[in-house]
């Protein structure tokens, strides 16, 4: 007999399977999908700052399925990182799922992609240990979407259970990156955002003036006034000044983070990583105002 023949057996005997998974991808990831919420294999590893979830889809045991995406989390210092501290988590969603739909800004203008109807959470256990200062930088990369000059695919992120928003601070190809920065967690989904663009920058300002309003009364008025610039700047419209004065958001959260603003992210919840989130906002912020400026509303 070869020792080709018991390769060759297995083979037979996974075609059955293997047929199985091309029906359910289909389902999963076809046009028009509807799937349930079926949770997705994950395998996660993590050192220093940096950490790498490859996602995929379900199929023979002991053998990994195609990888659906990637999830890469970089920090700018961690500590107690490790694959159990994370808790990462994915899954497939439906596209007409209504608790699912009520938690986007808008169910008409952000959409779920059909090809990839899926969400990543991170929700790292209280008892984790998991700690970061700053901010991080989230990627989900994944060749289930193709990627265009101008699309308008979007990271958008969530508080588990609570209401997505635009975190994208690029998107990159190959084929598509959706990147965006982060002050916390929980949840992540990339989006087909076809809000125009001034509302997604109005939006983002909102909410950079409510995270304003959470500090200290001194730290506020300097950080109003930056937006104040924004948001003059876009008037006229000169995005070089607008985009100027994003990035000194950015960089006066930075300068005064863990003096004068909490800068700090704890899986005990216990603290509040305001500095962070200015960050983030700031970034996000920039992406759509270049944006505007590259494409139009």
């Amino acid at each position: 007999m070869s020792h080709t023949d018991p390769i060759r057996r297995a083979a037979r005997r996974a075609l059955p399977r293997f047929a199985a998974w091309i029906a359910a991808a289909g389902l999963l990831f076809g046009a028009g999908a509807a799937a349930a919420q079926i949770p997705l294999p994950v395998t996660v590893a993590a050192a220093g700052d940096h950490a790498e979830a490859t996602v995929r889809l379900p199929f023979l045991p002991g053998w990994p399925g195609p990888v659906v995406a990637e999830l890469l989390l970089d920090f700018e210092d961690a500590s107690g990182l490790s694959p159990a501290s994370l808790g990462i988590s994915a899954k497939t969603v439906s596209l007409y799922d209504p608790n699912l739909l009520a938690r986007l800004p808008d169910t008409d203008l952000t959409t779920l992609p059909a090809s990839l109807p899926m969400l990543i959470t991170v929700q790292p256990p209280l008892s984790g240990g998991l700690s970061f200062k700053g901010s991080g930088r989230a990627e989900i990369h994944t060749h289930w979407l193709p990627y265009a000059a101008g699309t308008r695919l979007r990271l958008f992120k969530a508080p588990l259970g609570g209401a997505f928003y635009d975190v994208t601070d690029e998107i990159a190809a190959g084929s598509v990156r959706a990147r965006g920065t982060y002050g916390g967690f929980s949840q992540f989904l990339i989006l087909a955002d076809a809000r125009p663009t001034p509302v997604v920058i109005a939006a983002k300002l909102q909410r950079l003036r409510e995270r304003v309003d959470l500090l200290p009364p001194s730290e506020q008025p300097a950080f109003d006034a930056l937006l104040d610039d924004v948001e003059t700047a876009l008037a006229v419209p000169d995005y070089a000044a607008a985009l100027a004065a994003a990035d000194a958001v950015r960089a006066r959260a930075v300068a005064r983070g863990g003096s004068f603003i909490d800068n700090e992210w704890r899986a005990t919840r216990t603290v509040r990583n305001d500095a962070g989130e200015l960050v983030a906002g700031a970034a996000t912020l920039r992406f759509s105002v270049a944006y505007l400026r590259d494409y139009g509303p």
